[in-house]
């Protein structure tokens, strides 16, 4: 009869304890010291350089084959990790995604230490299917100055037995530093864009008071053409401006209510175009809205607030809501690691073009789809309505 073998046993990816046995062969202490004067020196001048040259340094004084970072992006969820900075052999997968609960460096997040692992790709198969060759691999867990990570560096070794307990404390030391540069940074950008938008609202408010006048004169004119009786007219005047109201609202800036339901996109664009539907009973929506769900950072759901807000005026005002059959479709989604979201006018009335000349509100919309959001910004101006096309890159959405 002829005998049956197991399966080989799964070969042990973790290794980690071998940190602690091998003893170290790089230390340098002058050399990390210069490798911290020279992080702080780019801080302070060139923030945009700390962590490309952290990899570089990361990769010169442990000799590895190859390096970069995992950075944590939150959407679409459960989340996932995009490496960037990607140094030596793995070069050519700059900007790849990858899996955040099936991958070494979700395990290092969850550890919140040093990770070395041998051959991962015998246990991950997108590591394996990209065809990623690695001996070993040394990873350490990037936080923000505290407990809030935000990706990891790795490295690559081009044989077996290369990282030992030196290379681990090192990358540690410089990744803590890293971190708190990259708070910093960021603290200092928050800062920025919050005098960039005090200046941008005393602009604002001239354009947003006469929109909302014209917004309101439509609301009146609409309730007076519907209602039966004087109080229905002033129920639904009231029930308009309220909405409205609650819309502006969500443009606010400085709100730190994190549980605010304007976090969410769906809530946020009903809110916003409902000052513009027709209460009537049975009357068809002039607004339909499909999408993933999705919740944002501050700054992008004021952001989109603003841009929503613009685009439903003007269409109120000059596209495809200025006759009583016109209809608005938005739509988003996922589209090759970003975030598209597209407004349709239809039914209005026949589009000649582009404007010859760009008021505040079209200024302002394409300041803060690509200046504030760092996306970009399509106008197709067909006759049957306009299409206007936004796309931000998915970590934007989060701040």
């Amino acid at each position: 009869m002829e005998t049956v073998r197991p399966p080989d046993p799964m070969p042990e990816i973790y290794i980690t304890e071998e940190l602690d046995r091998r003893p170290p062969k790089r230390d340098d202490p002058l050399r990390e010291k210069r490798a911290l004067q020279e992080l702080a020196g780019l801080m302070a001048d060139h923030p945009g350089r700390v962590l490309p040259r952290f990899v570089d340094l990361a990769m010169e004084m442990t000799g590895a084959v190859s390096a970069g970072l995992s950075l944590v992006q939150e959407t679409p969820p459960p989340g996932l990790f995009r490496w960037r900075h990607v140094r030596g052999l793995l070069a050519p997968f700059e900007d790849s995604a990858t899996p955040r609960d099936d991958s070494p460096s979700g395990v290092t997040l969850d550890r919140g230490a040093p990770v070395l692992a041998r051959h991962p790709e015998l246990l991950y198969g997108w590591l394996a299917e990209g065809g990623m060759q690695m001996p070993e691999v040394l990873l350490v867990p990037l936080n923000l100055g505290g407990d809030t990570p935000f990706g990891t560096l790795w490295l690559v070794s081009g044989a077996e037995g290369h990282f030992d307990g030196g290379d681990a404390r090192a990358m540690t030391e410089l990744a803590g530093f890293v971190g708190i540069a990259m708070r910093m940074v960021r603290s200092d950008g928050r800062l920025q864009r919050a005098l960039a938008d005090q200046e941008t609202l005393a602009r604002e408010m001239s354009s947003r008071l006469k929109n909302l006048f014209s917004v309101v004169d439509g609301m009146i004119r609409l309730s007076a053409r519907t209602a039966d009786t004087k109080q229905d007219l002033v129920d639904r005047i009231s029930g308009r401006m309220r909405a409205l109201a609650l819309a502006h609202s969500l443009v606010r800036r400085g709100s730190r209510d994190s549980a605010s339901p304007a976090s969410d996109l769906r809530v946020l664009v009903e809110q916003i175009v409902r000052p513009h539907e027709d209460p009537t009973a049975g009357a068809p929506h002039r607004f339909t809205w499909s999408g993933v769900p999705l919740r944002c950072g501050e700054q992008a759901t004021s952001g989109l607030a603003l841009v929503l807000h613009e685009l439903a005026t003007n269409a109120v005002k000059y596209g495809g809501l200025a006759t009583r059959e016109g209809r608005v479709e938005i739509a988003w989604r996922f589209q090759g690691g970003e975030f598209a979201l597209r407004w349709t006018e239809e039914r209005g009335p026949p589009v000649a073009g582009p404007p010859e000349t760009r008021g505040f509100g079209m200024v302002m919309v394409q300041d803060t789809v690509i200046q504030r959001l760092m996306g970009a910004l399509d106008y197709d101006w067909r006759p049957q309505g306009l299409i206007v096309t936004i796309t931000l890159p998915l970590a934007n959405l989060a701040i």
